[in-house]
């Protein structure tokens, strides 16, 4: 009987162990107090976590819902964006410079002229102008290999290398890529019509590029501004004479600068023919109602014209006294100028030598010759003014049938150099356009206002708020399962101590009684 007792016994302890063994139990116990322990029981925290994780997971999948609503409608204008990329390329924008060697400004894609154009062409009123132009932003396009590029050399630079510094400065990039950013919130657009809108001004823009770097209209419009009608016949010549040469000498560039013997489809001239033209004007239509005045004294007052004359000839001196003194001194520095001597070693008795001029003496050539022309210009000048003067004091006042012949050849010469502007005007924006600013400036991807871009951007813009209160989510949910699990075991401490004390107790008791067995 004794042995059996002591089996079962045997038995019960060893279920026990076992099912201890699964609970897996950390017992922190206090120096000060040895009565005092915090039991941290794994298995409970894990009961508390499958408790718990439905619960955890529906407030994530809220959080993560919620977040990107609650940001679309309280930052809603922030992402009424639409986005655009222009494209320029000629020669010289990547050095950062227009077509016409001035240093290039992408703003001017929202000049208030190119806006004002697009609204008009789409009636809308102009006063959502200014609402229009704040809310464009233009943001330069760099490739990331330069990115690459420039952080080495600064990072490099950082460690103390100079030459690594010296690299950094020689290197930059000016972009010939821009991205253009609407935000239409202030305007009250729809997204479609202000997609419209961007991309219409971004059309307009090509009028606007053409206008500043093609054709110079500012040129044809002085000349078609002055009134020769408010001078006197004599001055009323000279207006068109400094008018024509201008214009002669702009074709003259066109004409040098056109490799392609260009034609246009629209006035059937090339340069060359326009250049010829204006000359004829000059030298025939011109010089023959001059020579008519000059001989036959036709002026509408005389004295006043003698007082120009005069006036003409005081300050052509002094310009020319200026251009005589710097070919002086060009002349000296020629003079002086020492060009590059080249020796060549041959074999031991055979040696070459001969002198080679460089970029700055052809610099001073040219100088030379420009001043020359200058000087030669400015006493044919001279000569003509006083020729006019001699023939002015020597003679009477024309008559009126001949000042009436006069204003009727003017009047004739400004048609024709109306029309001439004309052809100039529409020849050269046809070259630009098709030849020589062809591709300068296009629009790569227009404004798009497809709902998929604002989800997007709404998305975008509420990944890291979300990650964060997705984290945070997690570390309470953590932190909340493990104090709970701990308060429960700690809290059911004392009475499974309780209950471990009456099993001693009663085991003490049996004691004796298996003792007398």
């Amino acid at each position: 009987m004794a042995n059996t007792d002591k089996k079962n016994k045997e038995q019960s302890t060893q279920s026990n162990g076992a099912a201890n063994a699964r609970n897996i139990n950390l017992v922190v116990k206090s120096e000060e107090e040895k009565g005092d322990e915090i039991v941290i029981s794994f298995s409970a925290f894990w009961d508390v976590i499958k408790r718990f994780i439905l619960l955890w997971l529906v407030v994530a999948i809220v959080a993560g819902i919620g977040i990107p609503v609650l940001l679309a409608l309280t930052a809603s204008d922030q992402h009424k964006n639409l986005n655009a990329l222009v494209s320029f390329n000629y020669d010289g924008i990547e050095k950062g410079l227009a077509p016409d060697g001035t240093k290039f400004d992408p703003y001017s894609l929202k000049s208030p002229t190119v806006i004002e154009a697009a609204l008009t062409e789409l009636n809308e009123p102009i006063e959502e102008l200014e609402n229009i132009r704040q809310g464009i932003t233009i943001t330069s396009v760099i490739p990331e290999d330069v990115i690459d590029e420039i952080t080495v050399y600064k990072s490099v630079y950082e460690q103390g290398d100079l030459n690594a510094g010296e690299k950094l400065l020689a290197t930059s990039y000016y972009a010939t890529q821009y991205k253009v950013t609407f935000n239409y919130a202030k305007t009250g657009y729809s997204a479609e019509r202000a997609a419209e809108v961007i991309n219409m001004i971004l059309d307009k823009y090509t009028d606007y590029f053409f206008d500043n770097y093609g054709y110079n209209r500012a040129l044809g419009n002085a000349v078609n501004a002055l009134d020769y009608r408010t001078y006197d016949y004599a001055q009323a010549i000279d207006v068109f004479d400094s008018s024509l040469s201008e214009l002669q000498s702009y074709v003259s560039n066109l004409n040098r600068d056109d490799t392609s013997r260009f034609r246009s489809s629209q006035t059937g001239f090339t340069f060359a023919d326009l250049y010829q033209a204006i000359v004829t004007l000059r030298t025939v239509d011109l010089d023959l109602i001059s020579s008519y005045v000059t001989v036959n004294t036709v002026t509408k007052d005389k004295a006043t014209l003698l007082d120009y004359y005069n006036y003409q000839i005081e300050k052509l001196v002094r310009e020319r006294t200026v251009a005589q003194e710097k070919l002086n001194s060009i002349n000296d520095s020629i003079s002086k100028y020492e060009k590059d001597t080249i020796i060549i070693y041959g074999d031991m008795q055979e040696t070459s030598q001969y002198t080679q001029a460089s970029t700055q003496y052809d610099n001073m050539i040219k100088q030379k010759i420009d001043a020359q022309n200058t000087v030669s210009t400015k006493t044919s000048a001279i000569n003509m003014y006083q020729q006019r003067i001699n023939t002015l004091k020597g003679s009477v006042s024309a008559t009126q049938e001949k000042m009436d012949k006069v204003e009727q050849d003017l009047e004739e010469l400004n048609g024709k150099v109306t029309d001439l502007l004309d052809k100039v005007n529409v020849t050269a924006d046809e070259y630009y356009e098709t030849v020589s600013l062809a591709n300068s400036y296009s629009v790569l991807v227009p404004a798009s206002a497809s709902g998929l871009s604002t989800t997007k951007s709404v998305i975008r813009a509420s990944i890291e708020p979300t990650a964060i209160a997705e984290a945070l989510l997690f570390i309470l949910f953590f932190c909340g399962c493990f104090v709970l699990s701990l308060v429960e075991t700690n809290r059911k401490k004392p009475v499974a101590a309780a209950a471990d004390d009456d099993d001693d107790a009663d085991d003490e008791d049996d004691a004796p009684a298996d003792a007398e067995a």
